[in-house]
């Protein structure tokens, strides 16, 4: 006996994998735009907000259905290392695009790497890489 199309065990592995994706994909970006505001707004880099990015990634990775065990625990630190990447590089094309007056977007395009890299090792002191390192465990703990 076959099992119906409709069953949940009948699901092809691509679908179950769309929903978790899109939803990680929305919570990196969004969280790193909130993040961006928060410290702009604080005028610091907020690091803090690495943690309640985790949790916030772990929720959305529930959410989306991924499948639970070390798939999903490994997902959800590499979403949350992504989110701070994205947020950290944001925060440091506005700091040197807003008194330039440009926009966020071209400010965001203008930055390489190399000059994103020197801006982050100056702004993140010890406390700020002890909440990324926190986050992460957090996230492979939330993340299981």
């Amino acid at each position: 006996m076959s099992s119906s199309p409709d069953s949940p065990a009948a699901a092809p592995a691509p679908r179950r994998l769309v929903a978790p994706l899109i939803f990680l994909l929305l919570g990196i970006f969004g969280m790193a735009a909130v993040w961006t505001l928060t410290a702009l707004i604080v005028d610091r880099q907020c690091a803090w907000m690495a943690a309640i990015a985790a949790a916030d990634l772990t929720l959305l990775l529930r959410i989306g259905r991924a499948a639970p065990g070390l798939p999903r625990a490994v997902a959800n630190v590499t979403a949350t290392a992504l989110t701070i990447a994205v947020a950290n590089w944001c925060i440091a094309a506005a700091q040197m695009g807003g008194p330039m007056g440009l926009p966020m977007t071209e400010s965001l395009q203008r930055i390489g790497p190399d000059f994103a890299q020197t801006l982050l090792l100056i702004a993140n002191q010890p406390t700020d890489w002890a909440w990324y390192a926190v986050a992460a465990v957090l996230a492979l703990w939330l993340g299981r």
